[in-house]
């Protein structure tokens, strides 16, 4: 922390301090790439990073890798959120995220947004205050004792999730990133009601193969390529393998095989053929790879009330009573693939995430709930 002082001689407390990246106070939750610690790069959607300061302003500074979509940076503040948007030209620049506080202590919670259609690289904090000095401290509350993992596309990052003008309805035409907020995915609700940790792995229009889906078109990167990276978005830079060392959770969730259509919808069009009975083969190897990874975890299969045909459900369940594990289930939401044609909105995915919670609750050992 270096803190710069009044020029008053009375004055003890320094009325401004400049936070680095790697200071104690602050605590980091998701793959946050530490490889440089005076510049860390925020990656997946809804990393964060959590402390406390006494003051009445609160900056950031940053440089945006931007990729796609507009980009902003999300804050709560006191337990009000906001969105405060960055600009998309690789630069190094200062954004204001709170100012005009009463000279008080002050909660915060600094979190991405989105997915790695851009990375953060996150240069440090500063904050102003009074005479009354300031000060920064960690969270009061330590880290949740539950740990939680989700692998998913699009509807767990929260993408569009901000359009609530159109829910069960198709996204506006107007989207462009500004929509989404991974801190209304889902997975993040879920997360929240179970009071756990959350590593949301979670990319847009990601499938399970590579050369399928919608991310990084027309070079198609499947999630069997980047479940394991810690950066994996090849326009922003060479891919870095995750140490699973760094985090253990207690329940992964699979939340994938909806943009797994893209270009052809094999599960629909023939569920025995070729095609079909390899992708059942590649999920089953991919969740038999997760429960190596996480021998005690409880894993929970599948996919969300985004419209999609029931033939992709009825495969993950055929997986699923394969592998025949008490400790891998799957679950299907109230109105699963039948929802909405568009993105999950605040509302739905608030109610995807209570369902979630619940039947995650019942299933996980008394002594960790």
């Amino acid at each position: 922390m270096d803190a710069t002082r009044s020029t008053h001689a009375d004055d003890a407390l320094p009325r401004r301090v400049h936070i680095l990246p790697d200071d104690p106070a602050l605590r980091y939750t998701g793959r946050v790439d530490f490889d440089d610690p005076q510049r860390p790069v925020l990656i997946y959607p809804y990393t964060l990073i959590e402390f406390r300061f006494f003051g009445t302003s609160l900056r950031m500074q940053l440089i945006n890798r931007h990729n796609y979509w507009e980009n902003a940076i999300g804050v709560v503040i006191d337990g009000c959120q906001r969105k405060v948007d960055i600009p998309c030209d690789d630069r190094e620049t200062e954004i204001v995220l709170a100012d005009g506080l009463t000279p008080v202590m002050h909660t915060v919670t600094v979190f991405k947004r989105q997915d790695a259609c851009h990375h953060v690289e996150l240069l440090g904090f500063t904050v102003d205050g009074t005479n009354a000095g300031v000060q920064v401290l960690p969270p009061a509350a330590p880290r949740p004792r539950l740990r939680m993992e989700v692998y998913g596309d699009s509807v767990s990052a929260g993408e569009v999730a901000e359009a609530v003008h159109c829910c069960g309805r198709i996204d506006p035409d107007d989207n462009n990133g500004q929509y989404t907020n991974a801190w209304y995915s889902y997975a993040a609700f879920a997360a929240r009601e179970l009071n756990a940790e959350l590593h949301d792995v979670a990319q847009g229009g990601i499938a399970l193969l590579d050369g399928t889906g919608w991310f990084n078109g027309p070079d198609y990167v499947g999630l069997e390529d980047t479940y394991d990276k810690l950066e994996y978005n090849p326009t922003l830079g060479d891919s870095k393998p995750w140490d699973f060392n760094r985090f253990t959770p207690h329940v992964v969730v699979v939340a994938i095989g909806q943009n797994d259509s893209n270009p052809i919808d094999v599960m629909a069009d023939d569920y025995d053929g070729e095609a079909a009975t390899t992708w059942r083969d590649h999920y089953r190897m991919f969740v038999e790879r997760l429960r190596e990874i996480y021998p005690d975890a409880l894993l929970v299969l599948s996919t969300t009330i985004l419209c999609h045909d029931a033939a992709w459900d009825r495969a993950i369940d055929d997986v699923c009573r394969a592998i025949d594990d008490p400790r891998i289930l799957h679950f299907l939401y109230e109105s699963n693939g039948t929802g909405t044609p568009g993105h999950i909105r605040i509302p739905e995915a608030e109610r995807m995430g209570h369902e979630l919670a619940s039947f995650i609750a019942d299933h996980l050992p008394a002594d960790i709930r």
